[in-house]
């Protein structure tokens, strides 16, 4: 059994709860929107699909994306899409996961890359123990990808069933979240080191679940420049019922690490708080974070906040946008987290839309001054047959373009790569 540290303590960082101004949503001009390739749901469909996790680039423009299902070995795969010149993508599977040996299966998220141009990712299931994977994909000479386990869990108290992706550090340390596991079932945050020998230490940075803390950390991580990490948990906190909490985990002396909530969901004294967030949060270069919560808010259908460092070691969560359910130009059930353009405009995805007259949409939130914010779909899935369930979250690229994918719906069935042209 690999070492593992408790984290020194859980200290409980009390957030002044703020509503901003909130204006209406708006429909965007014209957005052109193509479908990059149509995962089909065809029984051991060789390309995969149920795309649920998000995209990312490499530097000649290729696209990077996991499905959790089929493949040649009906465990999900790795694939690779490439602007074939004419308009049109190609897609290749990079990795097809096996459900037949004690290989990872199932990745749930999106994948990243090392500088040396290797890809890592978890399985939300598989492995030794059959509780989740991380893994890596090395190119080969001849085109091919070798995949190696760096880590099986569920062993002991370790974590297990990973939902969310890595982050890297500048050693090439990796960190992560399981969402389940741990000392007191609420799941982990986790960090693997490399060894000699090309082996993998784990070493579990924090147990959720005591107390009041949060549980069940479905997101993914962020570091600061200090090297702090900061995610959500989707239950758990102080208010009744859990409904989830923003947190800091700092290295400390001798190895330890040490978490602080920064903000409980589901504080409705003066307000109606977010509650349930499922993903990550991100940074603004003045160190603010920002995320989205699944549901809450004043109309129950999901809010984008942000938490401004208040001084003390506190912090002020201010909600910049509720989604409105009674509104039928705008999606509610805010089903991915954000990100930033250099203009400071937000984009994220919800999963579904009033009434399911729509099967979810892109969104766009833009500052307009005093606190305000204006909410703009971008598109909405108007039939399940074009796509339905975004939740991956989104990319941009050099254009403004935006990349996405959906983990159900298209032409076959089983989900579509998707992009955005303003």
């Amino acid at each position: 059994m690999r070492s593992k540290k408790l984290s020194l303590g859980l200290t409980v960082v009390l957030a002044v709860f703020v509503v901003a101004t909130l204006t209406t949503a708006t429909l965007a001009a014209a957005q052109t929107v193509k479908v990059l390739h149509d995962l089909r749901n065809a029984g051991f469909a060789i390309g995969g699909y149920t795309p649920s996790g998000g995209l990312i680039f490499d530097t000649a423009g290729n696209l990077y994306g996991t499905t959790q299902n089929a493949g040649a070995y009906n465990g999900g795969t790795v694939y690779k899409l490439s602007p074939n010149g004419s308009g049109g993508w190609t897609m290749t599977v990079l990795y097809n996961f096996d459900v037949f040996t004690k290989d990872g299966y199932f990745p749930y998220s999106n994948v990243i890359f090392d500088a040396a141009g290797n890809l890592y990712g978890t399985t939300n299931s598989g492995g030794a123990y059959g509780k989740g994977t991380v893994f890596e994909l090395s190119p080969g000479g001849s085109g091919g990808w070798a995949e190696k386990l760096l880590h099986s869990f569920g062993n002991n108290n370790d974590g297990s069933d990973p939902t969310a992706g890595l982050i890297l550090d500048a050693s090439g340390n990796l960190y992560g979240t399981a969402t389940l596991g741990g000392i007191y079932g609420g799941g982990i945050v986790f960090e693997l080191r490399p060894t000699s020998g090309g082996n993998w230490a784990e070493k579990v940075l924090h147990y959720f679940g005591k107390g009041t803390d949060g549980v069940y950390p479905e997101g993914g991580l962020v570091m600061d420049a200090s090297g702090n990490l900061y995610g959500t948990t989707q239950d758990g906190g102080v208010y009744f019922g859990g409904r989830g909490t923003a947190y800091e985990l700092k290295p400390q002396a001798g190895g330890k690490w040490s978490e602080a909530v920064l903000h409980s969901f589901g504080n409705n004294v003066g307000g109606q708080d977010g509650e349930y967030p499922q993903t990550g949060l991100v940074f603004d270069a003045a160190g603010n974070l920002y995320g989205t919560t699944y549901q809450g808010g004043a109309l129950l259908n999901g809010t984008v906040f942000e938490l401004t460092p208040a001084g003390g070691g506190t912090w002020t969560e201010t909600l910049l946008y509720q989604f409105n359910a009674t509104n039928l130009s705008e999606g509610l059930l805010v089903s991915s987290g954000l990100i930033l353009d250099s203009a400071g405009n937000f984009y994220g995805e919800t999963a579904q839309g009033t009434g399911n007259t729509f099967y979810g949409s892109v969104f766009k939130l833009t500052p307009v001054g005093g606190g305000v914010w204006t909410e703009t779909q971008l598109i909405t899935f108007a039939k399940q047959s074009f796509g339905s369930l975004p939740e991956g979250g989104l990319i941009l690229d050099s254009a403004g373009n935006l990349y996405g994918t959906t983990e159900l719906g298209g032409p076959g069935g089983g989900g579509i790569v998707f992009e955005v042209t303003p």
